[in-house]
């Protein structure tokens, strides 16, 4: 039985003072309402309404019966506008699952989202790998999806939408190099200290392109982190070389404290990438902040920095 329709024709039966004038304002037949409240009484053991061929009046205990009614299809109604207004304007918690290089590239949006949403709040994580969104309750994830071949998505439930397309590169301070030497081939990289971060998909196994097609490199160093902000400031004071998206070291090329290397093996370009688990209704804060995130991914224009260091 299904109670809501059943309460719903009972009380419009009270209401307008009979069956058939119910039916009218449901815009159901007389026997279906009929039908309704014959299955409401039944369930309950009690008589709800009096009826004549003439009449039809509550009962005492259909008085009741019909006030808590009344009360709860308006609680109903409620609950259904304030889903359809989270539906339609953001509010609420966002809860973001970044990758291990996305925090300073996502700041600036997530700054712009809470101004633009006052009534959206964020809570922000970062994991390396790439985690069960809905069983670890995100909204939403963003990180780098794909690098040459590789790829981090292996949940094919997730939709996924590319955000933005960045270059890597490898760069060290003036100082290192002074000392080093330039590396001219990605497999000079083997004699060089590599400073790398352990908890991205490729790790410390760097990837270029050349005429004679990909060119992976197996490097080590004398540093390794899950974080970038360790391994920039290290790279700019020459402990080693870094192979990072150009959105992280966009300043320190700009400024010469890092210097671009092996431009000409530049492999193929990371996508930034949202996922997010497959729904019919995506929700306004989700969707809101994903178009927002693109808009300024786009206007970012991380890779001129190599032009200018160049």
């Amino acid at each position: 039985m299904d109670r809501i329709s059943c309460m719903i024709s009972f009380v419009k039966v009270v209401e307008n003072g009979g069956f058939s004038a119910a039916g009218r304002k449901l815009n159901i037949a007389t026997s279906v309402v009929t039908t309704h409240v014959k299955l409401l009484e039944d369930r309950l053991g009690v008589r709800l309404l009096h009826r004549t061929t003439r009449s039809v009046s509550v009962t005492e205990v259909g008085q009741k019966y019909y006030e808590r009614c009344v009360q709860i299809l308006s609680e109903i109604e409620d609950a259904e506008e304030t889903a359809q207004v989270l539906q339609s304007k953001p509010r609420g918690m966002l809860r973001l699952n970044l990758g291990p290089t996305i925090p300073n590239l996502i700041a600036p949006s997530i700054v712009e989202f809470t101004a633009l949403y006052p009534e959206v709040s964020i809570r922000a994580t970062q994991t390396g790998q790439m985690v069960d969104l809905i069983e670890e309750g995100f909204d939403l994830s963003i990180r780098p999806v794909s690098i040459g071949h590789l790829s981090v998505i292996s949940d094919s439930s997730l939709i996924v939408r590319r955000l933005a397309e960045v270059q890597l590169v490898v760069c060290g301070s003036p100082e290192y190099l002074a000392k080093r030497g330039r590396p001219e081939h990605p497999s000079d990289l083997v004699r060089h200290s590599c400073l790398h971060l352990y908890d991205v998909p490729w790790g410390n196994q760097w990837h270029f392109t050349g005429p004679e097609g990909p060119i992976p490199v197996q490097v080590s160093g004398s540093l390794e982190a899950n974080n970038s902000n360790i391994l920039r400031p290290a790279a700019v004071l020459g402990q080693g070389l870094i192979y990072v998206t150009t959105y992280l070291v966009a300043d320190e090329l700009r400024s010469g404290a890092l210097v671009p290397l092996l431009t000409e093996f530049l492999p193929d370009k990371v996508s930034i990438a949202a996922l997010y688990p497959e729904r019919e209704h995506l929700p306004a804060k989700v969707r809101s902040f994903i178009d927002l995130a693109a808009k300024n991914f786009h206007e970012a224009k991380w890779d001129a920095c190599l032009k200018k260091a160049a």
